[in-house]
């Protein structure tokens, strides 16, 4: 064998010191065990209030991704304290007539229409198309116009009935050559995706590799029961979140993909173990407290780390990032306590029958040591033969498919990506043919006139009109509208380009740093850039700025604690470069598909545009989690066979042997969870989907069947190296609980990891 250190280390074995009282887990579980009436009904009342206060209580989902402190925000509060009236968010009624929208029919359907929405509560303002004030409203071929509606709150302090209110309203004028549909924020608040379609493809395609894992149906259901169990209760809390943080209407959602995903997985690894304890002889009893006090340390351990993971997103400092981050914390801690608590339960009522309905040809014998010489094995010790080679090769093919990040392009996709089913995208696509893409996305320009009065302040508003309408990329400019006290105006900037473009950041930025400062200059007049877009646009820039302090947060930690799981400084620096290389190729893929339209036409993508900036940040601090997941089960076993034998190589081609199928099997319902997504009708979910799809089967394949056989068998016994002063001060955790007597590799007197400690760098 080629390795960097490989002395053969004597082989004196001794038992290890005795554990003492068993663990925390393993007294739950048997109490889960011996009370797994109570645990199931206390879970399904649970389930039931849960959902029950969440249904009283309400939702309050928002698609609002502010800016914080950035401009954007500066602009709105002025507008706030200025213009009262107008400082909330704005929504249009856009209408498509088959005869000329002057037609006298059209407009008094028009005016009868503004009229009714005047009355509704919450709107201060509606400004009509019909008459000379609003003839830039009516597009130029005559047959497509829009009304504008002013609310006095933003859509985060409004509740949904209102805003259902105008909707209602306004579709119910619809008529035989009378088209009408509604955008804008507000309205995007009360358009929910449909929930369910995506989950359930993912369920179906788990069920089929439970059984392909297992061949045995009570098995098979166990991890899909409990996974069910954890997100429901998790579901609901995240509609109770919805009520105190700002969570965007694809939560819910996003909430479930990653909980059914570990979910299903966590069972997986728990129901796995406990089948190993029937086969060792075990009674039922003591294999559910076997299992949960090995794989359940591992999955408590993994959970944990995942929610450490998304913890980090609260670096970011985005109210909507934080609605993200504790949705997602709230489903995998959910799933996570279901499978602490609820599964043993579940155990224990399946009992010695768990693989009494098996499938012919599917079922596969529980036994770990059958798998002693099993393909895995074949395969490990195969990669090891040439391990140059294969980590080559498989460095190349993760380069090649993180090549495509270097473009990625971090901006919030506009309404043109709304699932063609929501009259969203319908006002949306009626506004680009009537009137440009810019119409969709309008920049507020907050002018504070402070002392100046009467004349000068006309001639700097109207120097200032001037500088706006002479920029490149803006299509129109909507005279400036003075308060009552005359202190302020807004003047309305429409851009050529849509929200999503690039070319409008680089016209917010260019209107901020160049025409306003030398429209005002000298004048003692302030003028902000704000507005919706501009929120987006300020809103990316801050996500984009943070994440490298997000991936630093986070790979530190997950280095630190890799190292005091595994006793050793090689293991977590290998896991986090593998990790960051995954995650880079997942980026790329995205990028590929999303921005340059590769295999769109497969996938279903739509549009092509840019990628929203919250994604890469989430994709990260889940996809780390998920990957340490692996890494700890996969590890762990690897571990135990090197302190048992003291054979490096032998111990990574056993646990490889070992663990290889059930990480296979989760990593595939992943995948399938995941790709899931990709068929749904919500874009952003789409690339959340398949970017996680995509790093998943990349650390199942590339990763753990190559990199980690063949960086394992360079490194050799420097794998485990740590030094003493290290070991001193770095807590232990452990992780798989009870380990088979280890060897001694430096004397009698020696620890295993006084032993790791002393070999040869």
């Amino acid at each position: 064998m080629n390795s960097i250190a490989n002395e053969t280390p004597d082989t004196n074995v001794h038992p290890p010191p005795s554990r003492g009282n068993p663990g925390l887990l393993a007294r739950l579980s048997g109490w889960c065990f011996d009370r797994r009436k109570r645990v199931l009904l206390a879970w399904v009342l649970v389930l039931i209030l849960i959902t029950v206060v969440s249904q009283l209580v309400g939702a309050n989902f928002q698609n609002k991704f502010n800016g914080g402190g950035s401009e954007s925000a500066r602009a709105q509060n002025f507008l706030r304290a200025n213009f009262p009236s107008q400082a909330g968010d704005t929504a249009q009624v856009v209408f498509r007539t088959t005869t000329p929208i002057s037609d006298p029919a059209n407009q008094a359907k028009i005016t009868a229409l503004v009229n009714q929405l005047k009355t509704l509560p919450h709107v201060s303002r509606v400004a009509s198309p019909v008459g000379p004030a609003g003839a830039f409203q009516v597009s130029p071929d005559g047959h497509i116009a829009y009304v504008t509606i002013q609310l006095d709150k933003t859509t985060q302090d409004l509740p949904n009935a209102p805003i259902q209110k105008i909707v209602d309203t306004a579709e119910a004028a619809r008529a035989n050559g009378f088209e009408v549909q509604l955008g804008g924020q507000p309205i995007s608040a009360v358009q929910q995706p449909v929930f369910g379609a995506s989950e359930g493809i993912g369920i179906l395609a788990a069920i089929i590799i439970l059984l392909v894992a297992f061949g045995s149906f009570i098995a098979m259901g166990l991890p899909i029961i409990t996974a069910l169990f954890g997100i429901g209760a998790g579901v609901g809390v995240v509609a109770l979140i919805s009520r105190v943080l700002v969570v965007p209407t694809f939560g819910t959602e996003l909430a479930a993909m990653i909980g059914i995903g570990v979910g299903i997985d966590y069972a997986l690894f728990i129901v796995t173990r406990y089948r190993q304890g029937l086969a060792e002889g075990r009674d039922p009893r003591g294999a559910v407290v076997r299992a949960l006090d090995t794989s359940g340390r591992a999955v408590l351990f993994a959970g944990t780390t995942v929610v450490i993971s998304l913890l980090g997103m609260l670096l970011i400092g985005q109210p909507f990032v934080y609605g993200l981050a504790f949705g997602a914390i709230a489903a995998v801690l959910f799933v996570m306590t279901a499978s602490l608590t609820l599964l043993p339960a579940f155990l224990g009522f399946a009992g010695a029958s768990i693989d009494r309905f098996k499938i012919p040809f599917l079922h596969v014998d529980a036994d770990p040591m059958r798998n002693h010489h099993s393909a895995w094995y074949r395969w490990s010790r195969l990669i090891q033969r040439r391990p140059w080679p294969a980590a080559l090769i498989a460095l190349v093919v993760l380069l090649a498919l993180a090549v495509p990040m270097l473009s990625l392009q971090l901006l919030f996709s506009d309404s043109s990506n709304d699932p063609t089913t929501f009259t969203t995208r319908h006002a949306y696509d009626l506004m680009v043919e009537g009137f440009g893409p810019g119409s969709n996305g309008p920049l507020v320009v907050a002018v504070d006139l402070g002392q100046t009065a009467g004349s000068p302040a006309a001639a700097t508003t109207a120097k200032l009109e001037a500088g706006l309408r002479g920029a490149p990329d803006v299509a129109f400019v909507v005279p400036a509208q003075p308060n009552a006290k005359g202190n302020a105006a807004v003047i309305i900037v429409i851009p050529k380009t849509s929200p999503e473009s690039a070319t409008t950041a680089s016209l917010v930025n260019h209107l901020r740093h160049d025409v306003v400062p030398a429209a005002v200059a000298g004048t003692g007049v302030k003028a902000l850039v704000g507005g919706v877009t501009a929120a987006g646009i300020d809103s990316a820039n801050k996500l984009s700025s943070r994440l490298p302090l997000v991936i630093g947060a986070v790979v530190l930690l997950s280095f630190l604690l890799l190292m005091a799981v595994f006793r050793s400084i090689a293991v977590p620096i290998k896991a986090a470069i593998m990790n960051l290389l995954s995650i880079a190729a997942a980026y790329g893929v995205i990028v590929a598909v999303f921005q340059w339209g590769w295999l769109g036409g497969v996938l279903h993508i739509g549009k092509t545009g840019p990628i929203d900036p919250w994604i890469p940040v989430m994709l990260f601090t889940i996809l780390f989690g998920l990957s340490m997941d692996y890494e700890v089960f996969l590890l762990s076993r690897i571990r135990e066979e090197w302190l048992r034998t003291g054979d490096n190589a032998n111990a990574v081609a056993d646990g490889l042997a070992q663990t290889a199928r059930v990480i296979t099997a989760a990593a595939a319902i992943m995948f399938c969870v995941f790709g899931s997504f990709v068929v749904g009708d919500v874009r952003v979910l789409k690339v959340f989907g398949l970017g996680l799809a995509v790093a998943v089967l990349i650390d199942a394949t590339i990763v753990r069947l190559v990199l980690v056989p063949a960086t394992m068998e360079l490194l050799g016994n420097v794998n485990w190296w740590f030094p003493k002063w290290l070991d001193r001060i770095v807590p232990s955790l452990d992780v798989e609980g009870e380990q088979e007597p280890v060897i001694d590799l430096d004397g009698p007197s020696s620890t295993p990891d006084q032993a790791a400690e002393s070999l040869p760098v």
